[in-house]
């Protein structure tokens, strides 16, 4: 009897089947082309600039200048940050009038395009069809990282929301591994396969197109934004199963009916909205600090660690393929304890360690020749920060922008956060090498700063988010706002009774 009641409560505790594909068939052309077109173009660097050689070469009969091929190497990898923030600008808009499934499929499209561009470079001369190609896989990847955490976010119930919304950072960590090990020598890492390598950007689009076809709508889109009754009773069925379907329609419904006559707003409306201001700074600052954190650094650092540890420089790419691994790992785990520890806790806890790893590894570079022991201590906390920032800030900070808004505000929430991580990513990569040439190992005190900042803000202001409905979490936010009006009216009532009195006192 007792095993058999275990056994139910077991079952209702696991995600159904089909939503669990749904969200894979999301993810796997959503957030993984982004982690893997950050990390496959990086195995192709030194074969990209001698065709770009090559080719300036035989168009002019004289090699390029050395800064004129950093210019150009460098405009092919930062443009993709500039094709994201394009598509983050266009991925909400695109959410409301394609729906949330329809904008994943034809956002394909640009990722096709980016891979045939990319591989028809080299057989055509032509260096210019890269950048294009990587304009292409930003504007993908800048909607992908837009509209598929709106897709989990909605189609998840509410007890697996967090679990759900973990699917954006385990697959962009999955992306970032792949990227890794596809670009071994020993699988298309060398000079003459450089163009296929990039041109595998297709791999995902196609199976997106093949899978996501056969799972439904997001059941809020079908029911807020379309009206369509059933078309969202036959979505609930069909993704949370027959018995578990009534309390997630009845929460959609409440939603519905509370957003009566309210249109999906525009990003410049939902600025304009005091009513949301605290969940706006809230995502803004969050979706700032995970670019501004440092992780960056971290990675740009790793390459001189490895090698001052000893680690022979034809092996550190293997050793980079650990530090993916280790990524890959650390969101899986967060995965596992997002529902059990909550947001507030982990984001809080990531926060705190990369903090700490800061301090430590700021020690380590500085002293880095004291003993041969330091630069082992220097490997251990940047697997450390990597660690610490799979643990909260990777994982959760998108899970707090689908969680914080309601269905009207959620997609230009989407967009205002896309657009502010994206400029972040852009702005860190162009002032990042000025501030380690001026500050070398120093620079880590900055992120220090910034994360710390961030856990007070988060401690003062984020509520938990844990097993709440998204009308829970909107009324939360508007009791906390009013508590902090009231008491700022109590001060300043207080304050002019006392001026009063003071003033009739002296009469």
């Amino acid at each position: 009897m007792n095993f058999s009641e275990g056994s139910v409560e077991t079952k209702k505790k696991l995600p159904n089947k089909s939503l669990l594909l749904a969200a894979c068939a999301a993810c796997i052309g959503g957030t993984f082309q982004y982690g893997y077109n950050l990390s496959v173009v990086n195995a192709a660097t030194m074969y990209v600039q001698d065709f770009i050689n090559q080719t300036w070469r035989e168009r002019y009969q004289t090699d390029i200048s050395e800064h004129g091929l950093t210019l150009l190497w460098s405009t092919t990898v930062s443009i993709f940050t500039l094709g994201g923030l394009a598509g983050a600008t266009i991925g909400g808009t695109l959410s409301v009038k394609l729906g949330r499934k329809g904008t994943l499929l034809t956002n394909n499209i640009f990722a096709l395009m980016a891979a045939l561009l990319m591989g028809l470079s080299y057989p055509t001369g032509l260096f210019e069809l890269l950048i294009i190609g990587r304009i292409f896989s930003g504007i993908n990847a800048g909607i992908g990282m837009c509209v598929q955490p709106l897709y989990l976010g909605e189609i998840a119930p509410t007890a697996f929301r967090g679990v759900m919304g973990m699917g954006t950072s385990i697959f962009i960590t999955v992306g970032i591994l792949t990227g890794q090990v596809m670009g071994l020598r020993e699988i298309l890492g060398r000079e003459e396969h450089w163009p296929i390598l990039l041109s595998t950007t297709c791999v995902p689009a196609l199976l997106q197109l093949l899978i996501l076809p056969w799972f439904p709508e997001s059941p809020r889109y079908l029911l807020i934004d379309k009206g369509d009754n059933e078309g969202c009773k036959k979505a609930l069925k069909l993704l949370h199963g027959r018995a578990d379907c009534n309390n997630e329609r009845e929460d959609i419904e409440k939603e519905n009916d509370n957003l009566v006559g309210v249109k999906a707003k525009k990003p410049w409306e939902l600025l304009g909205d005091c009513s949301v201001r605290w969940q706006l700074l809230t995502v803004i600052l969050l979706n700032a600090a995970q670019q501004l954190n440092g992780i960056d650094a971290i990675y740009f650092y790793a390459n001189y660690v490895f090698k001052e540890a000893g680690i022979p420089i034809d092996k550190i790419p293997y050793v980079t393929v650990g530090t993916g691994a280790c990524e890959c790992i650390t969101s899986l785990t967060c995965g596992m304890f997002i529902e059990s520890l909550g947001r507030k806790v982990l984001i809080m806890g990531g926060y705190t360690l990369m903090s700490v790893c800061c301090i430590l590894f700021t020690l380590t570079l500085t002293v880095q020749d004291a003993s041969p022991v330091v630069p082992y201590l220097s490997m251990t906390c940047v697997f450390a920060f990597i660690l610490s920032f799979g643990l909260g800030p990777g994982g959760v900070t998108n899970i707090l922008t689908a969680e914080l808004f309601t269905q009207t505000a959620r997609p230009a929430a989407f967009m205002i956060a896309g657009t502010v991580n994206w400029f972040s990513f852009f702005f860190i990569g162009l002032v990042f090498p000025f501030i380690v040439i001026g500050l070398q190992q120093y620079c880590f005190l900055v992120f220090l700063a910034i994360c710390f900042l961030v856990v007070i803000y988060i401690f003062l202001v984020v509520p938990e988010t844990k097993n709440k409905t998204f009308l829970e979490i909107q009324a939360e936010f508007q009791s906390s706002n009013n508590r902090k009006a009231s008491t700022a009216n109590g001060t300043g009532t207080g304050l002019l009774s006392t001026s009063t009195s003071t003033q009739g006192s002296s009469n």
